[in-house]
């Protein structure tokens, strides 16, 4: 297969914004574009990772409305759904498109808009995701995360404080994002002060209900200097999906998320790599403990280790293995169609030197991106074309 390059990419602020998903959407598709040098109707595949602008907005067809508004017909379309890991999949998506030979240039965009809604109602579309049996018992992700955490810090001997310093981390990592929900320290009282939400999580330990939008522009690898002179583009190395047991409680080790294992087992032998050569990862930190779970099953620290890790130090930006320098989505938010999308952004970002402030030395770097708790995972490994 044609390995695949990114040639552009874009983000917008993420938070609360007065714009629909629609214009959210164009908003980065159009920037996209721009940072690529090329024309909507150049694109041969438009692809939109959402999850629910149905049920969030009322609004559905939004490939189809956003070909319109970038002015890119006749390109395909299609809309990726894969829960809060539909960016990762839209990500999969347009891989394969180029790979395969179907599509020359191919543009992805992932966009949710969520503030106009309630908590309360946010957290029931999310929760939809979960099995009808255990969405009739009032199960929601928090409650899971709280239970898989309580679960985590009795088997590993963990102290509570490890999870509040992941939170801290990210914040202090969002102040340098340009693009962050929120771009403020945070210290570790207030942290572990903030209110309980489901023991032993409390606000802090939880990412943001948001809006936003991110975009990313696809070409086959041998022509990537047509679009970025100078070699200024990633390459796809690697790229693995898996599913795990949609029922969470039927799993062996609920502190072990199968998904994550399997997929990046498949994205480190595409790219031949092993977990000691990734430079920077940006991990799905929906709740503070998936970041532990993470890091462990994706080979970085053994089982049990992810939160000694934290505390010593090596996920800071200045460590052995810098974890979530965009802020993560604890800082940087969380728009579900949006948020894997966003993350390739930024490890696109690092491993082309363009990261600003918050650049750290890294020529190859990975992003994960998680649906549900675990259900299903897409985890990507991008290196400078240099």
């Amino acid at each position: 297969m044609e390995r695949v390059a990114i040639v552009g990419a874009s983000m917008t602020r993420f938070g609360q914004r007065d714009a629909w998903v629609r214009e959210l959407l164009a908003e980065a598709g159009a920037a996209a574009l721009d940072d690529a040098g090329v024309d909507g109707d150049d694109l041969e595949h438009l692809y939109v990772s959402n999850m629910a602008s149905g049920e969030f907005e009322g609004q559905t067809g939004v490939p189809n409305a956003l070909a319109h508004d970038l002015a890119a017909q006749p390109a395909y379309t299609a809309r990726i759904d894969q829960t809060s890991s539909s960016g990762g999949a839209g990500v999969y998506a347009a891989w394969q498109s180029v790979a395969s030979g179907a599509s020359d240039l191919t543009m992805l965009v992932g966009g949710e808009k969520m503030t106009h809604r309630t908590t309360s109602e946010a957290t029931d579309v999310i929760a939809s995701l979960t099995h009808p049996a255990e969405y009739k018992h009032g199960v929601t992700l928090p409650s899971f995360a709280g239970l898989t955490a309580r679960l985590y810090l009795d088997e590993y001997d963990a102290p509570r404080e490890s999870l509040g310093k992941v939170a801290v981390k990210n914040h202090r990592n969002g102040v340098d994002n340009p693009h962050a929900q929120f771009q403020k320290e945070v210290d570790l009282d207030t942290v572990l002060d903030s209110p309980v939400v489901a023991d032993p999580l409390r606000l802090y330990d939880f990412c943001p209900i948001t809006d936003g939008s991110a975009a990313l522009v696809f070409c086959p690898e041998s022509v990537a200097e047509e679009y970025a002179p100078g070699g200024n583009y990633a390459v796809i190395s690697g790229i693995g999906g898996a599913t795990d047991t949609h029922v969470v409680h039927e799993r062996a080790d609920p502190t072990t998320m199968g998904g994550v294992v399997d997929s990046s087992e498949i994205a480190y032998e595409t790219a031949g790599i092993s977990p000691d050569d990734v430079d920077v990862a940006e991990l799905h930190d929906m709740f503070t403990i998936l970041e532990f779970l993470q890091s462990e099953d994706l080979g970085f620290f053994e089982k049990g280790e992810g939160w000694k890790a934290v505390e010593e130090g090596v996920t800071d930006r200045d460590g052995e293995l810098p974890i979530n320098t965009s802020g993560g989505l604890k800082s940087k938010g969380h728009p579900l169609g949006a948020s894997g999308v966003a993350q390739v952004y930024e490890i696109y970002q690092q491993v082309t030197g363009n990261a600003g402030p918050r650049q750290v030395e890294a020529d190859t770097g990975l992003a994960c991106n998680v649906g549900g708790f675990g259900n299903c995972v897409t985890t990507t490994v991008l290196e400078g074309s240099q």
